[in-house]
């Protein structure tokens, strides 16, 4: 069975900084892997995607401001935030694609989600 596990959210100053894990496992050739928020009232945004080649793309709102990286050896994924904002409130979600068996073809797949919070 597949699992997306994240963890480091929090409660923050603005200004401050956290840093997402994300680990997957029972999956292989994850591509792409990255993360999304949904802030109450609001849908679901891109903040952050990378490439299992390392193509990488950030939603406007944190470039400057959040890097991506990712270990494909270890299917894993992180989010460092900098200069966090109260609008950066929100749950962010875990998102990878990848193969549960070489016959399942590629799947979307979403951790549970890991809230932070900025004050302001």
């Amino acid at each position: 069975q597949v699992q997306v596990v994240e963890s480091g959210g929090g409660l923050v100053q603005a200004g401050g900084s956290l840093k997402l894990s994300c680990a997957a496992s029972n999956v292989f050739g994850l591509n792409p892997m990255g993360w999304y928020r949904q802030a109450p009232g609001k849908q679901r945004e891109l903040v952050a995607s990378i490439t299992r080649y390392g193509s990488i793309d950030y939603a406007d709102s944190v470039k400057g401001r959040f890097t991506i990286s990712s270990d494909n050896a270890q299917n894993t994924v992180y989010l460092q935030m900098d200069r966090l904002k109260p609008e950066d409130t929100a749950v962010y979600y875990c998102h990878v694609r990848g193969w549960e068996t070489p016959a399942s073809g590629p799947k979307d797949y979403w951790g549970q989600g890991t809230q932070v919070t900025v004050s302001s």
